[in-house]
């Protein structure tokens, strides 16, 4: 019984791109789910797959000089989100570093979202969805998201002249109805340097 459903599960899996992100959830059709953990246990140990982190497995993509090439914490924090149907967006130092305003690599990533708040640790790293109201997660722009969430972590009276000026190119890439749209929903404060690029 578990061989042909470990059997079906690799199949399955070989169908898939190189680098994909699986839960046992992906399987729930082959079989129930004590008996898919197991059999994916066993391709982890046939090193057919690799374990990120509890529950969450990845169908390795292979370089001659690296070895294993593993997701950013990012595109797991992503494929989590996908699976459970929920929105997420980068906060603090990630929304800094993603906009080139700081160049601090956060180990801790916390990402707003309407799904379940939880914490999952990706080996030395942590990654932590934070409920948050459904009017943060309304942006509609991923430029205009991010530069919501790296000026409130920056913080209304530390914001610099050059960091004012990163922030402006990176609004002359997103349409102006996406702008005025989003702007409505941040800070009074932010709001005006969304408007004023």
């Amino acid at each position: 019984m578990t061989k042909s459903v470990q059997t079906r599960i690799e199949n399955e899996i070989k169908s898939m791109k190189r680098g994909s992100i699986l839960f046992p959830s992906n399987f729930d059709d082959i079989g129930n789910v004590e008996v898919v953990k197991k059999s994916l246990l066993r391709l982890e140990n046939k090193k057919f797959l690799v374990r990120l982190a509890h529950g969450i497995y990845l169908y390795p993509k292979q370089d001659k000089l690296l070895g294993v090439l593993c997701p950013t914490i990012e595109e797991i924090a992503v494929a989590i989100a996908e699976r459970d149907k929920a929105r997420i967006i980068p906060t603090g130092t990630t929304a800094l570093n993603k906009l080139g305003l700081s160049t601090q690599i956060p180990m801790n990533i916390v990402f707003l979202t309407d799904g379940a708040p939880r914490s999952i640790v990706v080996g030395k790293r942590t990654v932590k969805f934070k409920r948050t109201s459904p009017k943060n997660l309304a942006v509609k722009g991923e430029i205009t998201s991010l530069i919501i969430q790296a000026l409130k972590e920056i913080g209304k009276d530390n914001v610099t002249a050059e960091q004012l000026e990163k922030i402006k190119r990176h609004l002359e890439k997103e349409k102006q109805e996406i702008i005025e749209h989003d702007a409505k929903l941040a800070p009074v404060w932010i709001s005006k340097i969304m408007k004023n690029n």
